[in-house]
Parts: C-alpha cells; structure tokens; sequence
C-alpha cells in the first residue's frame, strides 16, 4: 500500500514540475507571444500583467509546494482558475483544438495536484 502511495506522490511531483516549468517558460522565455495572443484577442495590457503576475506565483507556490503542502494547495487551485479562464477565452475566440489542448491539459494536472493533498 505505501508503495502505491508513493508512487502516487511522486507521480504527483513529477506534474507540479512539469506544470511550473510549463507556466514559467511560456510567461518568461515566450512572453512575446504571450503579448501578441492578448492584443488579438483584445484583452487590455492591464489583464495580461495581472493574469502574469498570479501565474508566475502560482508556479512557484506548485514548486515551493514539493516541500510545502500548503502553498501546493493554493498554487495548483490558483493555476486551475486560470486555465479554466484560458479555456474559456480560448473557446469564445473560437481557436481550433491544438490551442486550447494546453490549457486543459495543466487544469488536468492541477485538479489532481489539488485532490492528492487530500490523499
């Protein structure tokens, strides 16, 4: 039983790094992409700071959260909030599937870093 418990919870690990890494390196190493997408889908500049800043905390509270079960909580419940709001942004400026994969693929990752701390 432990065996399996651990494996859950490095599996667990595995998609908070994965999850940070991914929202780290689309708002640090990609950010003018980041621009261009809010400017077509006509989000104020104001939007995009905000929606950055509570991402980039959210990632590294799922990192600190690997030592931490609290702040794994609050960043996985946060980036789960955002990737709905992506999700939906997405859908209402109708872009195809393959866009709109990344944001339901972290919301995946982050509802089961939620639900493993009730483990």
């Amino acid at each position: 039983m432990t065996d399996t418990l651990t494996e859950t919870l490095f599996l667990v690990t595995i998609m908070q790094i994965i999850t940070a890494t991914s929202v780290l390196f689309v708002w640090v190493v990609r950010y003018k992409n980041i621009i261009q997408e809010f400017e077509q889908y006509n989000l104020p500049s104001w939007l995009r700071d905000v929606v950055g800043i509570l991402k980039l905390s959210f990632a590294i509270m799922l990192l600190i959260g690997i030592f931490d079960e609290r702040f794994k909580i609050i960043g996985a419940g946060g980036i789960s909030l955002l990737m709905i709001a992506a999700f939906l942004t997405h859908l209402n400026v109708k872009n195809p599937i393959y866009k709109t994969l990344p944001s339901i693929t972290l919301l995946s990752f982050s509802v089961i870093i939620s639900l493993s701390s009730f483990m």
